[in-house]
């Protein structure tokens, strides 16, 4: 499991410091890129911007509690993998959990065992996704695992805002990607202005198959796979 870890965020929200912190030395020995936030307005804000794999969430916080917050990223959301924390079992807790397709749901203090069996399960239900090889053509794939294309084997670059506009589009596949969606995932404070999203397409066409990527007018844009 460590392995496959590697290549997954994972954003830990807490807003006792020193648990925050305990934990997030953790799982940086075995996860490639581990956030943090102290509340769930901030762990909202870093959702946004990084767009983790998996949130680990403690329930009662200052601002916005983790069930409030697991609401809102749910509802823009549906792949990441949300596991909650709390130092008590409460049925109104656990039924909002399920309702949310919540990963797990661990009773606190939070153990290394407690910790390693909620992103097990997390890592299974990311594969059953099948998400990981998309191919855009028999001799060019995206892998949504390593966040890498493809082509005849060969590795091709990517930059940081064609990687996060490839891996949005890869996510949701099955569908258009709306404009809005884009501009929350890569330009979320700046505002995403039309010159910026055609260069962006327009360099990132030029390393995938012809008919990969399609401009859905007045809506976004959808990946096309085999």
């Amino acid at each position: 499991m460590k392995d496959m870890l590697k290549n997954f965020t994972i954003l830990y929200v807490e807003d006792e410091e020193m648990v925050r912190k305990s934990a997030v030395e953790y799982l940086s020995r075995v996860c490639k890129n581990v956030l943090e936030a102290k509340d769930g307005k901030e762990a909202i804000n870093v959702w946004k911007e990084h767009k983790p794999d998996i949130i680990i969430t403690d329930i009662s916080m200052p601002k916005l509690n983790g069930i409030d917050m697991a609401s809102y990223i749910r509802a823009h959301d549906k792949d990441v993998q949300i596991i909650i924390a709390t130092a008590h079992s409460d049925t109104d807790y656990l039924i909002q959990a399920v309702e949310l397709q919540l990963v797990k749901y661990i009773i606190k203090p939070i153990t290394k065992d407690k910790l390693i069996g909620a992103l097990e399960k997390s890592m299974e239900l990311i594969e059953d996704k099948s998400k990981f090889n998309l191919l855009l053509s028999k001799n060019c794939e995206y892998n949504a695992f390593e966040k890498v294309i493809y082509t005849d084997s060969k590795e091709i670059k990517l930059t940081k805002n064609e990687t996060l506009f490839l891996d949005l589009l890869a996510h949701h596949h099955t569908r258009v990607v709306k404009y809005e969606e884009i501009e929350n995932a890569i330009w979320a404070y700046e505002g995403m202005s039309q010159d910026a999203i055609r260069s962006l397409v327009r360099g990132i066409r030029k390393k995938v198959p012809e008919g990969a990527i399609e401009n859905v007018s007045g809506s976004g844009y959808k990946l096309h796979t085999l």
